[in-house]
């Protein structure tokens, strides 16, 4: 494996947005998004991103080939769906910088990339001015859903070490086709926050 990182911001990204695209989709297929892809709403989606002027993008590459991404964007880019439970609780749109998602093969798990994306964003964020908190959200699922696979374990403990605290009282819904589904549902998702450093 020849695996390097690599860190894109805005219009920089697009030579690998295509890729992006299908990587997202490989990824949020399994549990627990269930996500059956649609290349035009990530055509749509990563373009948004690409415009942000100060949205960043965490590549993983081997070789030439994309293997893995993280993304960011500051929170008063994103659409109202997840800017809604900021405003609602109070807090200021450009004091928060949303973590997109961080996707990755499965050969390249467990080597210390999810800490890498993490830590890179975050030090991306600690340059916006402004920002004070860095926030993403995950897909709630029952924990007795029948589609969980064997040996599954969420992340939660793993955000909770990188100092990010599940909220209670702050969710969003989305929707997407689910696989094995003839039309899109709505699904929950709950925000984790962590006030930023120095």
């Amino acid at each position: 494996m020849d695996v390097r990182i690599v860190t894109s911001m805005g219009e920089a990204v697009r030579p690998h947005l295509e890729a992006l695209a299908q990587l997202r989709i490989r990824v949020f297929r399994d549990y627990p998004y269930l996500y059956d892809g649609d290349m035009s709403y990530e055509r749509q989606y990563l373009e948004a991103y690409a415009r942000s002027r100060r949205s960043v993008f965490v590549l993983v590459l081997d070789g030439d080939k994309v293997v893995g991404c993280s993304t960011g964007i500051p929170l008063a880019d994103e659409i109202p769906a997840i800017q809604q439970p900021f405003v609602k609780r109070g807090m200021l749109l450009n004091e928060v910088f949303y973590f997109g998602e961080s996707v990755l093969l499965p050969d390249y798990r467990g080597q210390g990339l999810g800490h890498r994306f993490f830590k890179l964003r975050e030090a991306h964020a600690r340059h916006v001015p402004g920002v004070r908190w860095t926030a993403f959200c995950a897909v709630e699922r029952a924990a007795n859903d029948p589609r969980q696979p064997a040996g599954y374990r969420t992340n939660d403990a793993f955000w909770a070490k990188r100092g990010y605290e599940r909220q209670d009282d702050m969710f969003c819904t989305l929707d997407w086709t689910e696989v094995g589904a003839i039309a899109p549902s709505t699904h929950l998702l709950r925000f984790w926050l962590r006030q930023l450093d120095a």
